[in-house]
């Protein structure tokens, strides 16, 4: 059984949608893309909610309305009819230094978590940390590990990581407390492609390890 779902203000121009999974999340965030409800300036989505910001002066109980009418409707039709795009694939050196305590983590050899990793299909669920910091799900409760009990000062960009049923790929050089298993040359973020982050909300991803290549 779902919970209902909540819709609450966000100061004078923004409602805040709270949702019971994370495929309702990722399935509004496609449906406000592709349809916008009237007065819809921007759609920011998080782990279990999805943030609609409006243009001044919109009647904010008219879009109220409008996305509880979606979201009833995406719930009865369980997030079915959005077209699926080719995933994005990412090559994988694995190579990372956390590897062996991942495996040791989850009572499985390297090669287990590899083969587990790269078959798994992953979904970009909501954008966070950092630009392009994209926080992956694949449902596999076998990738659920822990974030390290201490933080590194210095993740390397496009380091392949885990934490807390997410995967992700650090887009830059930054603090973090992931476990690293691997890196890639992927680019997460680059200001000269359209939209910067290779990732987006909704988007599928597939890993790769390039000893198969």
């Amino acid at each position: 059984m779902t919970t209902p779902t909540r819709i609450r203000p966000a100061g004078d121009r923004a409602l805040l949608v709270e949702l019971d999974s994370e495929p309702l999340v990722v399935s509004l965030t496609e449906r406000l893309r592709r349809t916008p409800v009237p007065g819809m300036e921007d759609v920011l989505p998080a782990a279990r909610t999805v943030l609609v910001t409006t243009t001044p002066r919109t009647d904010l109980d008219e879009v109220r309305r409008a996305l509880r009418t979606m979201t009833i409707d995406l719930e009865a039709h369980d997030h079915t009819g959005v077209p699926e795009s080719e995933p994005v694939i990412i090559p994988v050196r694995y190579d990372g230094a956390d590897l062996a305590d991942v495996a040791d983590l989850l009572r499985m050899s390297r090669e287990d978590v590899i083969v587990a990793h790269t078959a798994a299909t992953w979904r970009c669920v909501f954008i966070g940390f950092a630009p392009g910091f994209g926080y992956l799900s694949c449902g596999d409760d076998r990738l659920t590990v822990p974030r390290r009990a201490q933080s590194r000062t210095v993740v390397p960009a496009r380091s392949v990581a885990l934490a807390g049923g997410y995967g992700a790929v650090y887009p830059r050089s930054s603090p973090g407390g992931w476990q690293i298993i691997g890196t890639t040359d992927s680019p997460m973020w680059n200001l000269d492609a359209e939209p910067p982050a290779l990732l987006q909300p909704g988007r599928r991803v597939r890993f790769v390890d390039e000893e198969t290549l």
